[in-house]
C-alpha cells in the first residue's frame, strides 16, 4: 500500500510537468498594451496634415506604455506566494532509549512557513493545497478605479493638438494555485522536496474613455470616437473591454532541508530552494527566470506552543516580464528579502492553531502612483489624475491565521487565511488556502 501510494503520488508530480497552458489569441503579458491597439488609443480625425490628407489622431499614456509593469509586480506576487510547507505535520526523531522513532512535537506546524524539524529518514509526506488570490489594489490604488489620461502625439504643438483623453480603467486579476509537494526524509536530518504548482490566471480590463476638447473647443469634427452603428454620427466617449485566461504548470520548485542544530525540542536548520522556470511566462504562469531561496529556519516547542521563524533571500534571473516582452529583451526581476514569525499551539491532540505573520523587502521593483495632471488649451483647462511608475523597494507585510486537523491515522486537513496589511505592492485583503497532508 505504502508503495502504491509512492508511485501515484510521484507520478501525480512528474505528469503535471508535460501539462500545457491553455491555448488563447493573445498574451496575457501584453493585454494591458493591446486593449487600445498596437499603436496608442486611435480616434478618428478630420486634422488636414501638410499633404491635405486626413489621419487617424494617436494618443498615449503611461497606462498603455508602462502598465506592462503591473506583470513584474503579478510575477513577482507569485514568486512571493509561499507554497505550504512540504515538511510533514508530523516529525519524528530518534529515541536512543527505547530504540524506535518517537513524535518530536505535540502540533502539527505551521502551514506558510517552516519549522526546523525534518519528517524522519525514510518517511514520506505528500500534500496538496490550493490557494485563491482576487487582487484588489496596487500600491495602494484600486484596481477597479486607475486613471490614466492619454496626450495627443506632438501636444507640445499646442491647437488641437492639446485635446487629451481621461480615462478611468477597472483592472480585475486572479490567481489560483492548486500546488502538490512530495517529500522524502533522506535522512534523519536532511529532507528532499518537490513541489508543483498548478497555476490559473485571469485578467480583464474595462476601460471608460472621454475626450476633453481642451484645444478644439466645440468643434466635435476634429477628434472623436466614431460609432459603427451610426455613420457619421461623432462620440465623446467610448468604453474598451478586453480579457484572457490561461491554466498550467507553474514554475517547479525543489528543496533541500538539513538540521543543522537539534538539542530537546529545539532545533535550527538550514535549506535552498530552486526555482525552475517551467512555467509560461507568456501568460503570467510562471516567472520565465531561474530563483534561489537559501533559507534558515528556528523552531521549539514548551508545552502546547510550538514557535518558529524563518528568514530567507530569494534572488531571480532575468525574465522579458522585466524587460520588454515583444521584442523578447530580458531584464532581472526584483529580488526578495523574506522573513516569517509565528507560532502553533496543540489544543488537542488532533487539533491545532497556527498564526504567522509574513513579510517580503522587494528590491527595486516599479511601484504606481496616482497623481494630479494640469491639462491646457486655447478652449479650456482640466486638472485630472493620472498616473505614473516609478523605481523603489518597499515592505509587504501579511499576517495569517489557520488550523490543522487530524482526521484520521495521519492525515491532517489545513485551513488557513491569510489578510495583507499595508497598501504595499499587488495584494488581495484576503486570501484563503485549504489543503490536506498525509505521511506514511
Amino acid at each position: 500500500m505504502r508503495r502504491l501510494a509512492v508511485i501515484a503520488a510521484a507520478c501525480w508530480c512528474l505528469s503535471a510537468v508535460h501539462a500545457t497552458a491553455q491555448t488563447k489569441p493573445s498574451s496575457l503579458a501584453t493585454l494591458f498594451e493591446d486593449v487600445y491597439g498596437p499603436n496608442g488609443l486611435v480616434l478618428s480625425s478630420d486634422d488636414v496634415t501638410l499633404d491635405g490628407s486626413t489621419h487617424a489622431a494617436h494618443f498615449n499614456s503611461a497606462f498603455q506604455s508602462d502598465f506592462r509593469l503591473v506583470n513584474i509586480a503579478l510575477t513577482g506576487q507569485l514568486t512571493a506566494i509561499p507554497l505550504p510547507s512540504p515538511a510533514s505535520g508530523f516529525t519524528y526523531q530518534f529515541d536512543a532509549a527505547t530504540g524506535t522513532f518517537v513524535r518530536s512535537t505535540r502540533s502539527f506546524g505551521p502551514i506558510l512557513s517552516d519549522r526546523a524539524e525534518t519528517i524522519g529518514h525514510g518517511r514520506l509526506a505528500f500534500g496538496f493545497s490550493n490557494q485563491f488570490f482576487s487582487f484588489d489594489h496596487l500600491d495602494g490604488v484600486s484596481l477597479s478605479a486607475i486613471p490614466a489620461v492619454f496626450k495627443h502625439d506632438s501636444a507640445q504643438l499646442g491647437g488641437g493638438r492639446a485635446d487629451v483623453v481621461s480615462t478611468t480603467n477597472t483592472v480585475e486579476a486572479t490567481v489560483s494555485q492548486f500546488a502538490g509537494a512530495l517529500t522524502y526524509g533522506l535522512s534523519s536530518r536532511v529532507d528532499l522536496s518537490l513541489a508543483v504548482p498548478l497555476i490559473k490566471t485571469h485578467l480583464s480590463l474595462l476601460s471608460n474613455a472621454r475626450i476633453l476638447r481642451l484645444g478644439t473647443g466645440s468643434n466635435l469634427g476634429v477628434h472623436y470616437f466614431l460609432d459603427p452603428t451610426a455613420l457619421g454620427s461623432f462620440g465623446s466617449t467610448h468604453q474598451y473591454f478586453t480579457e484572457g485566461s490561461a491554466s498550467g504548470v507553474g514554475d517547479l520548485v525543489l528543496r533541500v532541508k538539513t538540521t543543522l542544530i537539534r538539542e530537546g525540542s529545539r532545533a535550527l536548520a538550514a535549506g535552498l530552494d530552486t526555482r525552475l522556470p517551467t512555467g509560461d511566462e507568456q501568460n503570467l504562469l510562471g516567472t520565465g527566470a531561474m530563483g534561489m531561496r537559501p533559507f534558515a529556519a528556528v523552531s521549539g516547542a514548551w508545552g502546547a506552543l510550538a514557535p518558529h521563524a524563518n528568514i530567507a533571500y530569494q534572488w531571480n534571473g532575468q525574465s522579458i516580464l522585466a524587460g520588454d516582452v515583444r521584442a523578447g529583451l530580458e531584464a532581472d526581476l526584483p529580488d526578495q528579502f523574506q522573513y516569517s514569525a509565528g507560532t502553533d499551539v496543540a489544543v488537542n491532540p488532533r487539533f491545532s492553531i497556527v498564526f504567522d505573520l509574513l513579510g517580503q523587502r522587494v528590491l527595486n521593483s516599479p511601484r504606481l502612483s496616482v497623481y494630479t495632471l494640469d491639462a491646457s488649451g486655447a478652449a479650456g483647462s482640466a486638472s485630472l489624475p493620472d498616473i505614473r511608475f516609478s523605481t523603489d523597494s518597499y515592505w509587504v507585510t501579511d499576517a495569517a491565521l489557520g488550523f490543522k486537523t487530524n482526521v484520521a491515522s495521519r492525515l491532517l486537513i489545513n485551513f488557513n487565511m491569510r489578510f495583507n496589511v499595508g497598501d504595499h505592492g499587488l495584494a488581495d485583503r484576503l486570501s484563503p488556502l485549504l489543503g490536506l497532508e498525509w505521511s506514511f
